[in-house]
This record gives C-alpha cells, sequence and structure tokens, in this order.
C-alpha cells in the first residue's frame, strides 16, 4: 500500500467506492468520471505504479485481470461488446500511478480511441 495512493486508499476503505467486483487479488468499481455507460476500473491489491513496473511474478496477476473484465463485462451485460485499456505513463493518459484496467462499454466505441 503507498499511503499518498488514491486506490491504495479506496482498497483501504477510506475512500467510498461503488465495488462491482472483489477476490484475493483484484478489486474493481465504478469509474466517478464515466467515459461510457460502463466504465469499471479493475485494481490489483498490491500497489504496482505502471505497467513499466511489472515483473515476471505478474503474469498470473494480470490473467486475473483479463479474466475479470470478462466476468464483469458478462456481468454488466455487455454481449456487444466492450472495451479493455491499460494507459502506462502520462503520454498515454495515466492519471493514478497504480495499474488499473478500464472495462468500457454500453455504447459503440471508435477507432482509434483518442
Amino acid at each position: 500500500m503507498a499511503d499518498d495512493c488514491i486506490f491504495c486508499r479506496i482498497l483501504a476503505g477510506e475512500i467510498p467506492s461503488a465495488k462491482v467486483y472483489e477476490d484475493d487479488q483484484l478489486f474493481a468499481f465504478r469509474d466517478i468520471n464515466p467515459q461510457a455507460p460502463t466504465h469499471v476500473l479493475i485494481i490489483p491489491r498490491e500497489h504496482i505504479p505502471s505497467l513499466n513496473d511489472l515483473e515476471g511474478r505478474h503474469a498470473d496477476l494480470l490473467g486475473r485481470i483479463v479474466l475479470a473484465a470478462k466476468e464483469i463485462a458478462a456481468q454488466e451485460g455487455l454481449a456487444d461488446g466492450w472495451r479493455f485499456v491499460f494507459n502506462c505513463g502520462p503520454a498515454a493518459g495515466q492519471e493514478v500511478y497504480h495499474i488499473h484496467a478500464h472495462l468500457l462499454g454500453g455504447r459503440p466505441m471508435t477507432w482509434p480511441p483518442g
């Protein structure tokens, strides 16, 4: 846990969130500034600042994030499709330095994304 990380504070229960999923390694909640009708953030319980900080030992964790996204998408009724995005670094739009995946759906997605 990092004291100055908003996502670590959400995990600690210091900041409220609209939880949609959790297990022993992950927590998922609704984004407070949604970019689609469904916008869920999936975060690991372990504080990892960015994708550049991942190590080989995190391979299973990343697989769990993808499988959780699939489960959440089904639970949210996104049968027509959904988008799954990681941002890495400021040039890519990463604002919170605790890795997180965005699951977006509920509207047609355009390409390129931005």
